[in-house]
């Protein structure tokens, strides 16, 4: 049986529209609460004190030229039509290209890969012609390993601005929909209302991220459907009702003779008019959750006229109100008798905007720290039905206090829309380099369509990025900071982590030195179950040896864990864990390598264990009926054998698949042993020693089926005792209990090393260590059954 991998929105074909139409409806909540709130800041922060409009309309009609056409070339042509179609397995987001182009290219940092891993079903890859000049960029990619770090540093620092866009966005989402009271009440009570009504809704936003959205989820849909049909009828009211002629300024000549007119004051006035598209980079993020063609829908269909007619009636409106030249802004376009519901759809709509973003912020710091480019934190999955709504409490309450100090900082909509502006341009160039990567690598196109691609959209986004930074002072400084500051955070936490892997690799002892222990040192084998959590997937961990040479003893059945990221969004439960044997049956000593996705929900200690017991028992029956000949393999094939220890027994793939008929195990099993460890001419890099094997590899799927121990027990009793025996441990160690023996680990630059290294390592990394979560709360162990080895990494 060949495992199918399906989007979870597949559903038959006669239900097929009415699922696609229903998914474009939930994606109004989700997807589009930061995109659809952009008229309530974009004019006020284009006419910000750079330009001014005039009796000519002329400042007026070229801003709206100008939002109009960036919201049909950047969400609609480049989201909608060709980003979209970059997915990775039905996943979307920096890190969804990240992967696509890691598994294209060898350009990936991260460490203990295997040849295995490209055998998983998400792990697919199409194969067209590649074309020459394709090849050489390839080339070019893998031959350099400068490229790699500078392609990850890319990645950082996108991840790094959609997390400065996750303390902005709600800022100046609320502060903009709590600004309509400057309407209602004199100047003086507005400016003592505003901030302090901003930060409690803050507060109460943020306050109530543990309880997941999945609670108050439900709601989410109708209030932005009711927040386009609002704006949508508002601006309808205002085209007809003040200048049914304002349509004319969708035509570009009034760019230019905006441009022409303003000058620079009028480029200035660009890093206003970008917030225009303020979260469209969400449709892509988000993909995930939905489809293409139901984001697609969305969009199209509904999000994209709602804001084009919401800025024309804006437009419409100020035309014939030139007298409210220091009040440009959305209310003063809202007819009276419906301030105050507009007012309060508003509010609504900013906070589920704001959702939106916070929940995207907790996911990719959940990503970065799967992939080992983020400290450690506490995540807390707020849903068992619905996948990958989570809550990080440190994060949380960190955004909420910087988000709070960025309101009363600023208090203004002019610094908020700049420094939100330099955010969404950054991630905007950073997904525009990955995917002209991705077109060249993966879709195997021209290299003149992937340069073509970075070409427009690049000079677009690069015009609008100019704009912002030039307003450093302005507000546009403080993503820049954070993202310098993220940025080094978790590049030294990758770089000292793949130290510590590499230090790993080269201290690793053999398997014939745990073989030996026994009557050397009279080693002592206690009841119940040892795992021993490693980085490694082959030979045994340095911080292992020092427990057992200082403690001789150690458990009655040993498990070598290796809990590892896959670059793939998704694992599928069938192939997630490898096992294999460490020595003979008799040591009872087992490996097993357990592969989650960078989009994986992490099991809790309790199903981890139940489920890690049922894989080895499974392996145990499969292993004893492989080796006496019981079952056949099909289509096997020879391998190359390459030069690793005997006693290492190679690793199969042990799942349980939901199939009729009686137990059946599926195992897709290498016949090379489980990896070696591969020494490269140099080590300069941070990932030139690798646990990979390079060989070719031979595959062969199993399969097999018990129909009736009883009767192989009448045939080979002898065996069966032995199995029966090698289960019975397996059961009597689960009830004497299981010890989770992890590293507590102090890392130290060796002398010599420079002080960029001795910075990084000494005072970055151990402070990052020290302040963070522990690995025990990362698999979440419990305190009672926790053993620690300490262990000094000199690297």
């Amino acid at each position: 049986m060949v495992l199918n991998s399906g989007n979870c929105w597949s559903t038959p074909e006669k239900n097929s529209w009415k699922s696609t139409l229903l998914l474009a409806y939930q994606s109004l909540g989700v997807v589009y609460g930061d995109l659809s709130i952009s008229p309530l800041y974009v004019y006020k922060s284009a006419f910000a004190e750079d330009i001014h409009h005039s009796e000519t309309n002329e400042e007026i009609l070229g801003v709206l030229s100008f939002v109009f056409w960036t919201l049909t070339l950047v969400p609609l042509f480049k989201y909608v039509f060709i980003v979209l179609r970059a997915d990775d397995n039905g996943e979307g987001g920096t890190f969804a290209l990240y992967s696509l182009i890691c598994r294209h290219a060898k350009v990936s940092l991260l460490p203990n890969r295997q040849v295995a891993d490209e055998a998983l079903s998400t792990y697919k890859l199409e194969h067209p012609p590649e074309t020459e000049n394709g090849s050489r960029v390839k080339s070019l990619l893998e031959k350099h390993k400068p490229l790699h770090t500078a392609l990850l540093i890319l990645v950082l620092l996108g991840t790094c601005m959609v997390i400065g866009d996750g303390l902005l966005t709600p800022a100046i989402s609320v502060f903009s929909a709590v600004s309509g009271l400057e309407l209602s009440m004199s100047h003086y009570h507005h400016q003592y209302a505003v901030i302090p009504i901003t930060c409690f809704i803050l507060v109460c936003l943020f306050a109530l991220q543990h309880y997941g959205t999945h609670r108050i989820g439900f709601c989410f849909a109708p209030i932005v459907l009711t927040w386009l049909l609002c704006i949508s009828a508002l601006g309808l009211y205002n085209i007809f009702h003040w200048n049914p002629h304002v349509y004319k300024a969708l035509s570009p000549y009034y760019m230019f003779k905006f441009l022409k007119k303003t000058r620079s004051r009028g480029w200035m006035s660009l890093g206003g008019i970008l917030l225009c598209i303020t979260g469209s980079e969400a449709m892509f993020a988000d993909l995930g959750h939905f489809s293409y063609t139901a984001i697609q829908i969305a969009f199209t269909f509904m999000v994209y006229p709602a804001l084009i007619l919401a800025y024309m009636g804006q437009a419409a409106y100020l035309s014939r109100h030139h007298h409210t030249i220091h009040q440009i802004g959305f209310y003063v376009s809202v007819p009276e008798i419906v301030r105050w519901p507009v007012l309060v759809v508003a509010i609504l709509a900013s906070v589920v905007g704001s959702q939106a973003i916070i929940s995207g912020t907790f996911s990719i710091i959940n990503q970065s720290q799967s992939l080992g480019c983020f400290p450690r934190v506490k995540v807390i999955h707020t849903s068992e039905k619905i996948h990958g709504q989570i809550y990080i409490p440190e994060i949380n309450w960190i955004l909420m206090i910087l988000c709070i100090a960025v309101t009363i900082g600023f208090r203004d909509v002019k610094h908020l829309g700049n420094a939100s502006g330099l955010a969404v341009m950054a991630v905007m160039l950073v997904t525009t380099c990955l995917t002209s990567l991705v077109i060249m690598l993966c879709w195997h196109k021209p290299p003149i369509i992937a340069l073509c691609f970075l070409l427009f959209f690049g000079s677009i986004e690069l015009l609008y990025f100019s704009a912002s930074v030039i307003k450093f002072r302005e507000g546009a400084w403080l993503p820049i900071l954070l993202a310098l500051f993220l940025v080094t955070v978790m590049f030294v936490w990758n770089y000292a982590t793949i130290k510590k892997y590499e230090y790993d690799l080269h201290n690793k002892v053999s398997l014939e030195w745990l073989l030996a222990l026994g009557p050397s040192l009279g080693i002592a084998r206690v009841p119940g179950i040892g795992l021993v959590f490693t980085d490694l997937t082959s030979g045994i961990p340095a911080n292992f040896s020092r427990f057992v040479t200082n403690f001789p003893a150690f458990h009655r059945i040993l498990v070598l864990v290796c809990v590892k990221s896959v670059p793939v969004p998704f694992v599928p439960p069938a192939e997630r864990y490898l096992v294999g044997r460490v020595g003979p049956p008799a040591h009872r000593s087992y490996r097993c390598i357990v592969r989650y996705g960078y989009r994986d929900v992490h099991q809790d200690v309790d199903s981890f264990e139940t489920e890690l017991v049922n894989r080895l028992a499974d392996f145990i029956r499969y292993d004893w009926y492989r080796t006496h000949g019981i079952i056949e393999p099909l289509n096997e094939d020879d391998g190359t054998r390459s030069a690793a220890s005997s006693n290492e027994c190679r690793l199969a793939v042990i799942g349980t698949l939901a199939i009729s008929g009686p137990p059946a195990f599926e195992i897709e099993e290498n016949v090379e042993p489980a990896s070696v460890s591969v020494g490269f001419q140099t080590i300069d890099s941070i990932t030139d020693v690798i646990e990979m094997e390079q060989q070719q590899v031979m595959e062969k799927r199993v399969r097999f089926a018990i129909d009736n121990e009883e009767s192989e027990a009448e045939s080979r009793p002898e065996m069966d005792v032995q199995l029966q025996e090698e289960l019975g441990d397996l059961l009597g160690a689960q009830q004497a209990g299981t010890a989770f023996i992890i590293g507590h680990s102090h890392v130290k630059a060796k002398q010599g090393s420079s002080l960029f290294k001795r910075l990084a390592i000494n005072y970055g990394y151990n402070f990052l260590r020290r302040n963070c979560r522990g690995p025990d709360v990362a698999l979440k162990v419990p305190p009672a059954s926790l053993l620690e080895v300490g262990m000094v990494y000199v690297v």
